[in-house]
């Protein structure tokens, strides 16, 4: 082999080595983005059953007519905020204030021994609180998920690559104390 022939050789074995490992890069940080798009889908997916499970428990505690009123309103008010939530963030800050009322709601609901003893009242809150703590479950592993990418969109090599390819990070779900 002539002295060109391997100076040849040796540039296109780099490019391709390069070229292959930028491909990996970038091919792991989709399955990280992805992981994130999957983690949140599982919390969209109960946010809904939780949307429609609420009207439920509205009425039957709207049923004991002495029940109060703003409790009801509160909670009526927070999942119509949750549903006009566009964005992720906005959706996690109302889904918190959300989950205050429905936690008031219940609480409330321990002054009404007539209400305490319906049926219909101890399966819906059964199954409430059930949601609730599948999205607080949730909430962990997105977190978890966008916080590995977060990490990764700041590493060296892979900030390089996904500046070059227009990712962003993730904002966390922080749950905030809402009384």
């Amino acid at each position: 082999m002539t002295t060109p022939s391997v100076a040849v050789f040796v540039v296109t074995f780099a490019v391709l080595v390069a070229g292959a490992w930028s491909l990996a890069l970038y091919n792991g940080l989709v399955a990280a983005r992805r992981e994130c798009d999957r983690a949140w889908s599982n919390i969209d997916v109960l946010l809904k059953q939780r949307h429609d499970e609420l009207p439920r428990l509205v009425e039957v505690c709207r049923s004991h007519a002495a029940f109060e009123r703003g409790t009801l309103e509160a909670v009526v008010a927070g999942r119509s905020r949750v549903a006009g939530a566009r964005t992720m963030p906005a959706q996690a800050q109302e889904s918190a204030s959300l989950s205050a009322a429905v936690r008031n709601l219940l609480a409330t609901a321990e002054n009404y021994p007539a209400l305490k003893a319906s049926e219909s009242f101890l399966r819906l809150q059964s199954r409430i609180t059930e949601i609730e703590d599948q999205i607080a479950d949730r909430r962990e592993l997105y977190n978890a998920t966008a916080t590995e990418w977060n990490t990764r969109l700041e590493q060296i090599p892979d900030l390089y690559l996904a500046r070059a390819a227009g990712m962003r990070p993730r904002p966390l779900w922080r749950e905030r104390n809402v009384a």
